[in-house]
């Protein structure tokens, strides 16, 4: 595929911008690394990881951290850390699906409703009544019915998800549909459907951008939550909420355990409230904090 010059230097550019913009933001660079770390380590986990998660070494049972175990090992004398990284991807993969899922539908759901009013009545009616619900008890309900596997807690994050998306960018369709880049626009004879993805999403980028990464660490709190009260992904397949569960029985004897779950649950959620909060003040030209 043949780029002309102009691509490359606009390409070139964008490359200076987020060059510039990392290395002038400390708050926002510590939290792409975090979440780049985080990432990888679930990615490689069958390449790092010195143990199966499920590989049993009873002779080594609550073991101190050693060569062989960097982290010690559980009850059953299973590798803490192989258990933590593979935990770690089972909780990304659920996080990362379900928000693109949850993010497209409100997308699309907001949009159409803030711009054309014959559905706004109805769709927004749809959303007050989901979020009427506590998101936590619908939650467990769904996962009651549908099972705890990686796809029934998908459902059943997807399922209420999208609400808040939706209304936000409702508000923020509201009030882009009748301003005058989008009167000009709609002049010059565009369709609807090109006014909504090519001029009313791109400035909405900025709260798409915070509530989705904010979001990603809310589910990853969700997942864990689940799998603290035993209805997460079930055993033996390694779950955050689930080694934090069982390693709060041995905190005195065996600390790492819950500490090293509890410590990953939390470095995850800090990266994205790092990145969200600092991405907001970049991407909404509205923002006060702007930093390019």
């Amino acid at each position: 595929m043949e780029y002309s010059y102009q691509d490359k230097k606009w390409a070139v550019f964008g490359m200076n911008q987020a060059w510039t913009l990392l290395r002038g933001n400390m708050t926002l660079t510590v939290g792409i690394l975090l979440f780049l770390l985080i990432t990888m380590m679930a990615i490689t986990a069958p390449t790092i990881s010195p143990h199966d998660p499920a590989e049993m070494h009873f002779e080594e049972r609550l073991s101190s951290p050693s060569a062989s175990f960097p982290l010690g090992t559980d009850q059953f004398g299973r590798c803490i850390f192989s258990r933590i990284v593979y935990g770690a991807q089972t909780s990304l993969f659920i996080a990362i699906i379900s928000t693109l899922i949850v993010v497209t539908a409100g997308i699309i759901i907001g949009m159409y409703a803030g711009y054309f009013s014959r559905y706004d009545a109805f769709l927004m009616r749809l959303t007050d009544i989901l979020l009427a619900f506590p998101s936590i008890v619908l939650t467990i309900a769904i996962v009651g019915v549908v099972g705890p596997s990686p796809a029934g807690i998908i459902l059943s994050f997807s399922i209420q998800g999208w609400a808040k998306y939706a209304r936000m960018i409702r508000g923020s369709t509201l009030s882009l549909k009748n301003s005058g880049f989008v009167e000009a626009v709609r002049a010059l004879g565009a369709s609807d459907k090109y006014i909504l993805f090519h001029h009313i999403l791109p400035n909405s980028y900025g709260p798409i951008i915070e509530i989705a990464t904010l979001g990603l660490g809310s589910k990853i709190i969700a997942i864990s939550g689940l799998g603290f009260l035993g209805l997460g992904i079930q055993p033996p397949t390694p779950e955050l909420g689930a080694i934090l569960k069982d390693g709060v029985v041995y905190l005195q004897t065996a600390p790492m355990m819950a500490l090293s779950a509890g410590g990953m649950i939390m470095l995850f959620v800090l990266a994205t409230n790092l990145i969200g909060s600092e991405l907001r003040s970049v991407a909404d030209p509205r923002s006060d904090t702007i930093k390019l």
